[in-house]
């Protein structure tokens, strides 16, 4: 079956960022970012990508925005208009992912079916926030604890869900 994944680090109060940048620096939660979205496509919004320093590496960049004149000069990145055709193009691909922001998740929510979320157990001021997951919709399957420690500000739980069969 394809997986369509949201995967995303949000604070107790679902904060992702502020100013376009994020609140915390967690390596193991980046490590764990990469290991799951290398060799994928990853889909985004535009102000995600413009959050990086640069495209990641080994992975394709499919970006949303609304702006029709919008161009990216790496080989790696492809601009479209809207959820519905970034999801045509990953359409053939057994995994893809949904990396931010807010309004991306949003969007996406209803077409995902697996939500890879790192639970940082603390509340941050923000200016984009995850959406509330709704455990009619999504059963959660796995967690994992890492406690804060000497590179690791914060502590947090890796938790993963599917969506609820009875559900479309």
């Amino acid at each position: 079956m394809k997986s369509i994944v949201l995967i995303a680090a949000a604070a107790k109060n679902n904060a992702l960022g502020k100013d376009n940048d994020l609140l915390w620096h967690l390596p193991d939660d980046f490590k764990r970012f990469k290991k799951l979205t290398t060799g994928h496509q990853i889909i985004m919004g535009r102000k995600t990508f413009e959050s990086f320093p640069k495209p990641l590496p080994k992975r394709l960049h499919i970006i949303i925005t609304r702006d029709k004149d919008y161009r990216v000069e790496f080989d790696n990145c492809t601009v479209v208009h809207s959820i519905e055709a970034a999801l045509e193009l990953v359409k053939n691909d057994a995994v893809s992912y949904i990396i931010g922001g807010g309004e991306i998740y949003r969007q996406s929510e209803k077409y995902a079916n697996r939500i890879e979320l790192t639970r940082v157990h603390k509340e941050f001021e923000a200016d984009t926030f995850f959406p509330d997951i709704n455990l009619k919709n999504w059963k959660l399957i796995s967690e994992q604890y890492h406690p804060k420690d000497e590179k690791h500000l914060y502590a947090f739980t890796y938790l993963s869900y599917v969506k609820r069969e009875n559900n479309p």
